[in-house]
């Protein structure tokens, strides 16, 4: 609140004003707890998120494996190798 509030002179105008805007932050604040407390919309947006990354990765991608062959051939060998391994156990 402001210095004013102290004051014993204030009009029935000020402190109707002061009422208002403490109504007001209020209002403002408990609308900021409920959102936080909305978890399924707070997973909906988390989920939003991830998805806006994975597809800026997903585009990134193919220029990554033209610039760096050998980490990403190395992977596939790798995944292969374990496949091959698990079928030939069968």
């Amino acid at each position: 609140m402001s210095d004013q509030s102290n004051s014993p002179e204030r009009s029935p105008e000020q402190i109707q004003a002061e009422i208002e805007a403490t109504r007001a932050e209020m209002g403002e604040t408990v609308a900021a707890v409920a959102e936080r407390a909305d978890v399924k919309k707070q997973a909906k947006q988390k989920v939003e998120e991830i998805k806006e990354q994975a597809s800026t990765k997903a585009e990134h991608a193919p220029s990554a494996v033209r610039e760096n062959p050998v980490p990403v051939a190395a992977v596939a060998i790798f995944i292969a190798g374990v496949v091959i391994g698990r079928i030939s156990r069968r």
